[in-house]
């Protein structure tokens, strides 16, 4: 901490006027956010100074960012790990536009999170001049309406405490996702004579996750009960222990094969014997075996389940009996069709898949089939030394994580298959959500500021691209701030490689120069010093990694050092390439 900056604000002072913000600040105080975390903007100084000389920066304490983007991403990773929203606090319409593309990777990722906005006076008369002018929009929240929940702009300081107990309930409410409450800046200054009288909180709780409609959960038991060779989706699901269990159980009952999608977070074990393996949106291989040869399917809040169904059978194809079961259709809109085609099924079980899962067990009774026991992977040693190719990254750090509690937050496009022993609910947190390039980083250290929150001993991995580092880099100084410990592990390979492979294929079709491809595309001339941007924001970063013969022990000391509470960075320099199979085959 800088010398000039105190170790914390000093007591509120006792019996002080009260603000509109003051309400406000009370109100995030009530929903017991622990943090807010924030870019300072002048829009919601009044929010600010309620944060700090009003609550003395306690529940929610600020988590000073230095981007709006970092903040909402951070948010984004808190909520991976508790499935419950964090605070975010964003500046008048362009901290809005700074922090809507974190929104929009929330949005499609299905994760809650409180965004509070503010504006300069609706009133103009009484706007500084030109500042609050250009700061001040009519409607802010259509900036980012087709990608939230909901949005409100409240009229005074009792509404935006109602705006607040609205948004909560909503953002938590499965399906989940981002929600925006507007401050104009008069609210928050506003001089409260009289303390409002409010309900109490909990009569504005988020409901419960709805049971499945007894007609349909009857005509799924009747599909299953019959199947010989049932298929089951694994997709959307909560961190939650029981409902990890549940669908183990469910599948060990069914005898069914499973899969997960590479961009979810972990819904089933990746070294249990009913796994089959990793998919995307390309349905091939053994998955796609599986899935043409059974005779029922159960597709638990698939990540675009209409065209993976489509993918598997096409149209005028025989297809099994398919389940859906997904609430997901409550929030879809036509600003952005991120919930892809439309599910033809034979069943729909329209709420969440923990409660159709314990429904389905309780359903089929008996005949519980003993617990399988999980299986370990033979995976191939590295090379002794030589050039480091992004399977030779997977398999090494394969070895180097083997018996370690770890959350991996996310990994980079290209990496391969099936390359991961994924045993719990937080082993693997999935993918940004909307494809943003620069929240990986920033979900990091929200993944392992959550996971401190929750008492986990886990501890935060970050595969990341050099490209998703460098646009998401000055977030990592959060995990210094906060003291988290998180790895950051840097696929390098100089470019912005996911274009380099669409110019090659271009090229490739014209019958053009495909060596011509990494023009626009490197990161070089000069290369960006990852490790040493890593050490002068405050955390540990030794040299790069450039031989195979340096990389298990550079990964097992970095491992190390993160299981004794540092933020690390290791960058490890990859060849420019994609790897299009699988790490270990699964039967």
């Amino acid at each position: 901490m800088d010398a000039n900056t105190p170790d914390g604000p000093r007591d509120p002072l006792p019996n002080h006027q009260l603000y509109g913000s003051d309400l406000i600040a009370e109100a995030l105080r009530d929903h017991g956010f622990p943090y807010i975390c924030l870019n300072p903007g002048a829009s919601y100084r009044g929010l600010h100074d309620s944060l700090v000389n009003h609550l003395g920066n306690k529940n929610p304490e600020i988590v000073t960012c230095m981007h709006e983007e970092h903040a909402v991403g951070i948010a984004q990773g808190y909520a991976k790990i508790t499935d419950t929203a964090l605070a975010v606090a964003v500046h008048s319409n362009v901290g809005l536009m700074h922090a809507s593309m974190g929104m929009f990777n929330a949005w499609c990722d299905r994760t809650p999170m409180l965004v509070i906005g503010a504006t300069g006076p609706l009133d103009a008369s009484k706007r500084r001049p030109w500042i609050e002018w250009i700061h001040t929009t009519v409607d802010q929240g259509s900036m980012v309406r087709g990608y939230t929940k909901w949005d409100d702009q409240p009229g005074s300081p009792e509404a935006a405490v109602d705006s607040i107990r609205r948004g909560v309930m909503l953002a938590n409410t499965r399906p989940s996702g981002p929600v925006y409450v507007n401050l104009d800046v008069s609210i928050q200054e506003q001089e409260i004579d009289e303390r409002p009288v409010l309900p109490p909180l909990d009569l504005v709780a988020s409901p419960e996750d709805a049971e499945p409609p007894k007609g349909a959960l009857q005509r799924a038991l009747d599909i299953l009960e019959k199947a010989e060779r049932p298929f089951i989706f694994c997709g959307r699901s909560t961190r939650s222990e029981e409902g990890w269990a549940d669908r183990i159980a469910l599948a060990e009952r069914l005898g069914a094969r499973t899969t997960t999608h590479m961009k979810l977070p972990a819904g089933f074990p990746t070294t249990h014997p009913a796994f089959i393996g990793e998919t995307g949106w390309r349905l091939k291989g053994a998955v796609l075996d599986a899935i043409q040869n059974a005779d029922a399917i159960l597709m638990l809040d698939w990540l675009d389940a209409g065209n993976a169904i489509k993918l598997a059978f096409p149209p005028g194809t025989k297809r099994p009996p398919i389940i859906g079961v997904s609430n997901d259709f409550h929030i879809h809109r036509g600003w952005n069709m991120d919930y892809g085609g439309l599910p033809e099924v034979d069943v729909s079980i329209p709420t969440v898949t923990e409660t159709t899962v314990r429904a389905l067990l309780d359903g089929l009774g008996g005949g519980d089939a003993p617990s399988q026991p999980l299986t370990s992977w033979d995976v191939p040693d590295i090379p002794d030394r030589g050039e480091i190719g992004l399977m030779d990254l997977a398999r090494a750090f394969h070895k180097a994580s083997a018996g370690r509690e770890i959350s991996i937050t996310g990994r980079p496009l290209g990496w391969p298959q099936n390359a991961n022993e994924i045993t719990h609910p937080l082993g693997f947190l999935g993918h940004t959500g909307g494809g943003g390039l620069g929240a990986g980083p920033a979900i990091a250290v929200g993944a392992a500021l959550g996971l401190r929150e929750i008492g986990s001993d886990r501890r935060a991995v970050a595969i990341l691209g050099d490209g998703d580092y460098t646009m998401g880099l000055t977030s990592i100084w959060n995990a210094a701030t906060l003291k988290l410990p998180v790895l950051f592990l840097i696929a390098n390979n100089h470019s912005y490689y996911n274009d380099e492979d669409h110019q090659i294929k271009v090229a490739r079709k014209r019958g053009r120069a495909e060596e011509n491809a990494p023009i626009g595309q490197r990161m070089q001339g000069p290369e960006p010093d990852l490790a040493g941007l890593a050490r002068n924001l405050g955390l540990e970063a030794p040299e790069p990694v450039t031989d195979l013969a340096d990389l298990p022990a550079a990964l097992t000391h970095a491992l190390d050092r993160v299981a004794q509470g540092a933020a690390i960075v290791l960058d490890v320099r990859v060849r420019a390439e994609y790897i299009g199979k699988e790490m270990v085959e699964l039967s």
